[in-house]
């Protein structure tokens, strides 16, 4: 027994040993790995860094490429003495610049032990050609190749964004990174860095005892191939995201075009924005661009939360109708507004009356749905007001508001829907349909993003569903969610839809008992339905907003724009608008229609 015992432990005792004999066999002998991270001290890696993945329009046209530069490298243990003077005349920069340099690492040596520091970053060809003609007068100097942003093509500065050095946080994110590599920090950049970026590659050389590079490590068994990144094929219609950006010059807003059957951004502008110029070199301009109190970094696209205005009413006029307490031939005065108590009105502009739905969406009533919106709210299905608030939010935020849309974009914000609990807090709970009038245009406590806005332009082009706005296509290396090609359904049923888009027709184009508010974004030969809104704005005049699509039917762009303190819907979204929808769907904009054009591109706010 106690035999049997010594043997198992002997025999256990045995194979352990031999387990780790083995190992330590393959360590040594086979795998060269751990003798590569051992040897560290003795070699120098010359790391070469792969081109970054290219960013296309939907067209092939080039948005994002790359073009060469070089740096100049210093690794200060292994620098001797040289002629100031003659280096500063070889680099084209001033000689107290180099003994700044220089000094600098004097003093921090103990910390940068052998580490190879950029020098000088992005020189001109010309002055790496005159470098490397001199470089063998200055040991511990050397030059490498990278690659930076170029940008062929003027459009979508904001939407795009920039690359920059990383810092500390960024190496604290992500570990993989070190100091002098590059991150994308806004835009597409940003949010498909992991694609684009590409895998650093490297030789690695052997040091001799004096520090000096000898010769390959193990005639570069163990280097490492730079992988370039992957291409990006984007939404963007190029020439569209351009024409877009020069209907928006000097005026403050965005304007954004959907593809309805795909949820594709086809133009995503937001003004003031950044120009492409100065993204290859945002360093030199950031300080600039930060302090212009227009915010051109600000991108409202997604990040600003508006009041939507009278386009609004489509939603409440659904909810209206899937809820019973509207139908279509329903008519409701409008003398000058809709009074709600014996002393207030909310005001409305003039036109005949009583109105119908079609009329109303038509004529961008706001008696109509001041009716609309307390007969949804005082349903007496519902136990209280509070209540039947609750249902009437959940179908707003069916229709994408109230929350993040779940774009591939960043810094996408929700906007704000308020709750029944936040008017509870504020009044009470002692508050009725006249505390919350304004919630039936549009104005309130409602906050939306032009994105948001644009695709409720897209929900009434589908009829009652949206895809999930995207930026970014499949293609070759590049998968994007599954979510982006499901249908996103409201919870207003499909069949309301249609009389909602016939008072949108009519808006544009004419017909019923009262003319429409959006006539000028008639185009000749194309079916435009289109939907005006004014949002009041404490700050100064009113915004500006118009939503279309077009055609009526299979519809091929939703456009939606957004012009702050600019007055009238009609007066200065609605021309952007319909402009961007022509200019996509005829190539060019017909005669009778290039006074607007004009107009929209020589007027300036600022």
């Amino acid at each position: 027994m106690e035999i049997n015992r010594k043997n198992k432990l002997l025999i256990g005792l045995v194979t352990v040993a031999a387990v780790l004999v083995g190992k330590l066999f393959y360590i040594q002998c086979i795998n060269g790995e751990y003798k590569v991270n051992a040897d560290n001290n003795s070699m120098v890696y010359d790391y070469i860094y792969p081109p970054r993945g290219v960013i296309y329009d939907r067209n092939g046209e080039i948005l994002v490429g790359n073009k060469v530069c070089y740096d100049i490298l210093v690794t200060p243990k292994e620098v001797q003495e040289f002629d100031t003077l003659a280096l500063a005349n070889a680099l084209c920069i001033p000689d107290s610049l180099v003994r700044s340099k220089m000094e600098y690492y004097r003093k921090n040596r103990k910390s940068i032990g052998f580490r190879t520091l950029p020098f000088l970053k992005q020189v001109s060809s010309e002055v790496y050609m005159r470098f490397a003609e001199e470089e063998y007068r200055y040991p511990g100097f050397s030059s490498q190749v990278r690659s930076v942003r170029e940008y062929p093509f003027n459009a979508g500065g904001n939407l795009l964004g920039y690359i920059s050095e990383v810092n500390a946080n960024d190496i604290k994110k992500h570990p993989e990174y070190k100091s002098g590599d590059y991150i994308g920090k806004t835009g597409l950049e940003a949010a498909r860095e992991a694609d684009l970026r590409g895998e650093k590659g490297y030789h690695i050389y052997l040091r001799d005892s004096r520090n000096r590079v000898q010769s390959s490590y193990m005639n570069g068994e163990h280097d490492k191939p730079a992988m370039p990144g992957h291409d990006i094929i984007t939404t963007i219609d190029a020439h569209l995201q351009q024409y877009g950006q020069q209907l928006m010059e000097g005026k403050t807003g965005s304007v954004v075009a959907i593809e309805p059957s795909t949820g594709e951004i086809l133009a995503m502008v937001s003004s003031p924005g950044i120009d492409v110029e100065v993204l290859s070199d945002i360093g030199k301009y950031y300080g600039e661009i930060a302090k212009n109190p227009r915010k051109p970094m600000f991108n409202r696209t997604v990040m600003a939360s508006y009041p939507p205005g009278s386009v609004f009413k489509l939603v409440n006029g659904l909810i209206g109708l899937q809820e019973g307490v509207l139908v279509p031939s329903n008519s409701y005065p409008c003398n000058g507004g809709y009074a709600y108590s014996s002393s207030r009105k909310l005001g409305c502009h003039a036109h005949s009356s009583p109105l119908a739905f079609r009329d109303a969406i038509a004529t961008s009533c706001n008696g109509y749905f001041c009716y609309v919106l307390r007969n949804v709210l005082e349903n007496k299905k519902y136990g209280s007001i509070q209540e039947a608030f609750d249902v009437w939010r959940e179908y707003v935020l069916s229709f994408g508001f109230g929350h993040k849309l779940g774009s591939d974009f960043p810094s996408e914000l929700g906007g704000n829907i308020p709750t029944s609990n936040f008017y509870d807090r504020i009044y009470r709970k002692r508050w009725k349909f006249p505390t919350i009038v304004s919630l039936s245009i549009g104005q309130g406590e409602i906050g939306a993003t032009p994105l948001q806005i644009a695709n409720l332009a897209a929900i009434m082009a589908n009829r009652g569903y949206y895809y999930i706005p995207h930026l970014v296509k499949d293609s070759e290396g590049i998968e994007i969610d599954p979510k982006y090609h499901e249908r996103q359904y409201t919870k207003v049923d499909t069949t309301h839809f249609a009389v909602a888009v016939e008072g949108m027709y009519m808006a544009v184009n004419g017909g019923g008992s009262a003319g429409g508010t959006a006539f000028r974004a008639a185009i000749p030969g194309l079916e435009v339905c289109g939907k005006t809104g004014t949002a009041q704005n404490p700050h100064g005049k009113d915004n500006s907003v118009f939503i279309c699509f077009a055609p009526k039917d299979n519809p091929k762009i939703a456009v939606a724009a957004y012009v702050e303190n600019a007055g009238f819907g009609a007066t200065w979204a609605l021309p952007v608008a319909s402009l961007m929808l022509e200019k996509y769907l005829n190539g060019e904009i017909c005669e009778e229609r290039k006074p607007m054009e004009d107009r929209m591109l020589e007027t300036k706010f600022f």
